[in-house]
C-alpha cells in the first residue's frame, strides 16, 4: 500500500498547511505556505498537485469555509432523483464499485455476539485509519488522527461490546485498499438499527464532490420530520468515506458535525471536489 502511504503524509503536509490557513487573514501564497512547511516551493506544489491535482492556490479555494456553501448551491443532490436512477443495493455507487450487506435486526440485537471482526491500521489519504470487517465485508472505518489511537478503538469495539475482535490486517487489506486506492471491490458490512441503515444507504446514493442536506435524507427515507434523528444516524455511521458521511450538510450550508472532526471532513469534501473538477 506504497501509494497510499504516501496520500497519507502527503495528508498530514496538507493537515498542516490547512491550520495555517485557517489562522492567516488573507490567502497564502505558495511560498509562504512551502516556508511554514520547511520545504521548497517547487516540492511542496509537487506534494499538493500529487494529492489532489490541483495548485495550493486552488485547493485553497476549496478549503474555504464558503466551500460548503457552494456546493450547496451548485451540486445538491436530491436523493428522490438518485433513487429514480435506480441507485440501490449493488452497483457503482459514488465512484467506486461497492458490495454491500446490512446485518439483520436481530443480529444487530445481539450487539456483535457470536461475530469475529478483523482488525488493523492502515495509512490513508486523511491520515490513519482503524479498519474492522466481518468475513462479508468491512464494518467500520474510524479516522484517528484528530482524536487519537485510544479513542478510536474504544469508540468503535463499543459499538459491538459483545464481537470477539482479531487483529488480522492482511484479511481486511484488499478492501481497505479498493476504498482508498479506487481499484478492486470494497464489500460493506452495515451493522445498525433499521433506521440507521436506511439513513446510510442514502449517503451511498451521493455521488463524488456533491453533497446532499440532513432534511433531503429525511424525505428521502419517508421521515421528513426525523432530521434531528437522521443528524445522529449520519453521526453514528460506522464506515467514514465509503458510507459519505461527510457529504451531508446543514441546509444553510454549514458543515454541520463530524465523528471524526471537522478538520477531517473539510480535507475529505476538498480533496473530491478538487478532483471531480480536474
Amino acid at each position: 500500500m506504497t501509494d497510499t502511504f504516501e496520500q497519507s503524509y502527503h495528508y498530514n503536509v496538507m493537515r498542516r498547511a490547512l491550520d495555517l490557513i485557517d489562522g492567516a487573514d488573507t490567502p497564502l501564497t505558495l511560498e509562504e505556505l512551502a516556508r511554514d512547511m520547511q520545504m521548497s516551493p517547487a516540492h511542496f506544489q509537487r506534494l499538493f498537485s500529487s494529492w489532489v491535482g490541483v495548485s495550493p492556490k486552488r485547493y485553497q479555494q476549496y478549503l474555504t469555509l464558503d466551500h460548503a456553501k457552494a456546493l450547496l448551491a451548485e451540486r445538491r443532490t436530491l436523493l428522490e432523483a438518485a433513487d429514480a436512477t435506480g441507485l440501490s443495493g449493488t452497483g457503482r455507487l459514488h465512484d467506486l464499485f461497492l458490495r454491500w450487506e446490512a446485518m439483520s435486526p436481530g443480529a444487530y440485537a445481539q450487539r456483535g455476539a457470536g461475530l469475529t471482526i478483523r482488525y488493523g491500521w492502515f495509512d490513508s489519504p486523511f491520515g490513519e485509519v482503524l479498519a474492522m470487517g466481518t468475513d462479508k465485508g468491512l464494518c467500520g472505518l474510524a479516522f484517528a488522527g484528530e482524536c487519537g489511537r485510544d479513542a478510536a478503538w474504544e469508540d468503535m469495539t463499543g459499538r459491538w461490546p459483545e464481537a470477539d475482535f482479531a487483529e488480522n490486517p492482511n484479511a481486511i487489506a484488499p478492501w481497505v485498499d479498493a476504498a482508498f486506492a479506487g481499484k478492486g471491490q470494497a464489500a460493506l458490512h452495515m451493522i445498525g438499527a433499521p433506521f440507521q441503515i436506511k439513513v446510510w444507504e442514502a449517503l451511498l446514493r451521493i455521488p463524488t464532490g456533491h453533497v446532499t442536506t440532513y432534511s433531503d435524507i429525511a424525505r428521502a427515507i419517508g421521515n421528513p420530520n426525523a432530521v434531528r434523528a437522521v443528524g445522529t444516524a449520519v453521526g453514528r455511521n460506522p464506515v467514514s468515506f465509503l458510507i459519505p458521511c461527510h457529504r451531508a450538510l446543514r441546509k444553510s450550508g454549514g458543515l454541520g458535525g463530524y465523528h471524526w472532526g471537522l478538520p477531517v471532513k473539510r480535507a475529505i469534501l476538498a480533496w473530491e471536489s478538487a478532483r471531480t473538477d480536474a
